[in-house]
């Protein structure tokens, strides 16, 4: 009987390791990685996840099919537009051509939002360090000024324009 009992012993604290956590199964959103995109809240917080982890998939869970992006070229004194694929494309070049990307959101500028909580506009500030290598390092400040859209109130929200205005 001992030795039933000393290899079942043997067999159980064998399969613990003690240098193994268990899987966290909290569900305390304020220290999720990725963000509810049912808010505007986690919205930004994954567009920041996406930059910090070079994270395509999630970035592109976030565009609406029909996803336009609008920057200003003051060289040229024209606004230059894209959508999705291409910005997929070239955010994907983005993350594969940098060492670092840390991106800062800071204060909310303006908000409006329809009545049925399905279509929103937000401007928001935003502090972008792109580390290309420890010798060139590209510091972006500005606004993003997001369109966010919904089939209603409950599904996650996809940002269907992006109006960067920063002076880059």
């Amino acid at each position: 009987m001992k030795r039933w009992s000393l290899i079942l012993t043997v067999g159980i604290t064998a399969a613990c390791n003690p240098f193994a956590p268990g899987l966290d199964s909290s569900e305390d959103d304020d220290l999720a990685l990725v963000g509810d995109p049912t808010t505007i809240d986690g919205v930004f917080q994954n567009i920041r996840y996406s930059y910090t982890f070079r994270d395509t998939t999630i970035y592109g869970q976030l565009l609406d099919d029909d996803y336009t992006f609008i920057y200003r070229d003051y060289d040229r004194g024209v606004d230059v537009s894209w959508g999705r694929d291409e910005e997929i494309r070239t955010t994907h070049g983005l993350f594969q051509n940098v060492q670092r990307l840390d991106l800062v959101w800071n204060n909310i500028v303006s908000v409006s939002t329809d009545s049925l909580n399905t279509l929103s506009t937000i401007t928001r500030n935003f502090n972008l360090t792109v580390t290309f290598n420890p010798s060139d390092i590209e510091r972006i400040d500005g606004y993003a000024n997001l369109s966010v859209a919904r089939a209603n109130a409950t599904d996650p929200w996809r940002i269907v324009r992006w109006r960067d205005e920063s002076n880059f």
